[in-house]
């Protein structure tokens, strides 16, 4: 823990630039999110039996397209939630670290930076994330 030489304006500046980062990120996830939908609507469908049924809701299911990109999204969910939650993860605990090392508590310091090292619980964020979205769906709000 000892040589440590913090400069609080130059974290500051590296954390501005991690925020700035992650928004782009998660406009490009909102984005992608959009598209892949849109995607997915319009792949088509497929029929199955009497074709005299088509467009009524019965004998079709989404097509294969559709479907080879749901489960690609379901796939790689965590991948995509686990960009933005690391770089703020490790922003907060660059801030942590830097307030404690002010403070002369070196092991803060350390603790604070080591927690931000650890992988964050994409799992429960994406929980809460369609929680929300239920949410909104139910109020009719999209």
């Amino acid at each position: 823990m000892t040589g440590w030489d913090i400069t609080p304006g130059g974290v500051q500046s590296v954390v501005s630039k991690v925020r700035e980062a992650a928004g782009d990120m998660n406009a490009g996830i909102t984005l992608y999110g959009r598209s892949a939908q849109g995607a997915m609507e319009s792949a088509g469908t497929l029929s199955f039996g009497d074709e005299s049924t088509a467009g009524t809701g019965s004998g079709r299911a989404a097509g294969l397209v559709a479907v080879a990109l749901g489960k690609f999204i379901e796939g790689t969910q965590k991948d995509v939630a686990f960009l933005p939650l690391r770089a703020s993860d490790s922003a907060n605990g660059a801030i942590e670290a830097t307030n404690a090392y002010l403070a002369g508590d070196l092991e803060q310091a350390w603790n604070a930076q080591h927690h931000a090292t650890l992988p964050p619980d994409v799992t429960a964020f994406l929980e809460k994330a369609r929680k929300r979205a239920d949410g909104k769906q139910a109020d009719g709000k999209r």
